[in-house]
C-alpha cells in the first residue's frame, strides 16, 4: 500500500496590524506542526505601503514552507465601516499572495474554525489557544493571530476534500 504524500498547509489570519500565519503537515490521519508566526505592518505608514509591508511578508513565508493549499479566514463585519474596509483590503492581500504562488485558497467562517477546533462553532481565543495546543502540543505562537492561523489550517485539514472539490467544479 503506498503512502499518502504529506501536504502542508498554510493557515492565514488576516488584519491590518497583524497577519498571522500557522503552517502544519498532514498526512493520512496524521496531524504535523510546522511554524507559525506574524507579519505586521507598520502603522505610521500609508495605507498603501502597510498593504505593501504585508504582501513582501507573506510571499517571503510561501516560499520559504512552500505550503501546497492555503486556508484565509473569512472577514466579519463590525460596526466600525473604515475597519471592516481595512481588514478587507489586508484579506485580499492575504489571498492573493498564495493565488499568485500557484497555491489554491480555501475560505472559512470563523465559526466554521472554531467549530473544527473546539467543537462549537462558538468559544473563545483561550479556549481556541487551549485546543491548538491539545491537538498540537509541539505548537508554538507569537501572538494570538498567529495560534488562529494555525486553527484555520486544522480546519482546513478537515476540509479539505470538501475545499478540493469546491475549486474543482468552479474551475469548469
Amino acid at each position: 500500500m503506498l503512502q499518502e504524500t504529506p501536504i502542508r498547509i498554510i493557515g492565514i489570519d488576516p488584519g491590518l496590524r497583524r497577519t498571522g500565519w500557522g503552517i502544519v503537515e498532514t498526512q493520512g490521519n496524521s496531524l504535523r506542526f510546522v511554524s507559525s508566526g506574524t507579519v505586521t505592518s507598520d502603522p505610521k505608514c500609508d495605507l498603501a505601503s502597510r498593504l505593501r509591508q504585508l504582501h513582501d511578508g507573506l510571499s517571503e513565508i510561501i516560499h520559504s514552507h512552500r505550503p501546497d493549499e492555503a486556508a484565509v479566514e473569512q472577514t466579519f463585519v463590525n460596526k466600525d465601516a473604515v475597519a471592516t474596509l481595512k481588514l478587507g483590503q489586508a484579506r485580499g492581500i492575504a489571498l492573493l499572495v498564495p493565488s499568485l504562488a500557484g497555491i489554491p485558497v480555501a475560505e472559512y467562517a470563523p465559526n466554521a474554525v472554531k467549530k473544527a477546533v473546539i467543537g462549537v462553532g462558538h468559544g473563545d481565543k483561550k479556549q481556541i489557544h487551549m485546543m491548538v495546543n491539545v491537538l498540537m502540543p509541539k505548537a508554538t505562537f507569537d501572538t494570538d493571530d498567529a495560534a488562529d492561523a494555525i486553527a484555520i489550517a486544522i480546519c482546513h485539514t478537515h476540509h479539505r476534500q470538501s475545499a478540493q472539490s469546491r475549486l474543482a467544479m468552479a474551475g469548469r
